[in-house]
């Protein structure tokens, strides 16, 4: 047997076996991590469809901050009255 057969005896008995080893514990983690991801994407999916009424939810959120606003100056000007 000339030395290019020992070397691809080797190659086929030593190195395939390692390699297919190192490929399965990549790909095992990655399939891990696929899931995660698509996880991910379904839920901001779902998640946009609760963003559809944001707008209309910040111009109530203005309007209560415009009246709480006015009714903390109308309490201050009697306290301060009071107090000074």
């Amino acid at each position: 047997m000339s030395l290019w057969g020992i070397g691809n005896l080797v190659l086929l008995v030593v190195i395939v076996p390692v390699l297919v080893a190192l490929l399965n514990s990549v790909l095992g983690p990655l399939e891990r991590i696929r899931g995660a991801a698509d996880d991910a994407l379904s839920g901001g999916v779902a998640l946009i469809g609760e963003l559809n009424t944001t707008p209309e939810l910040l111009a109530k959120t203005d309007n209560v901050i415009k009246e709480v606003a006015n009714g903390a100056v109308r309490y201050a000007g009697p306290v301060s009255k009071l107090l000074g």
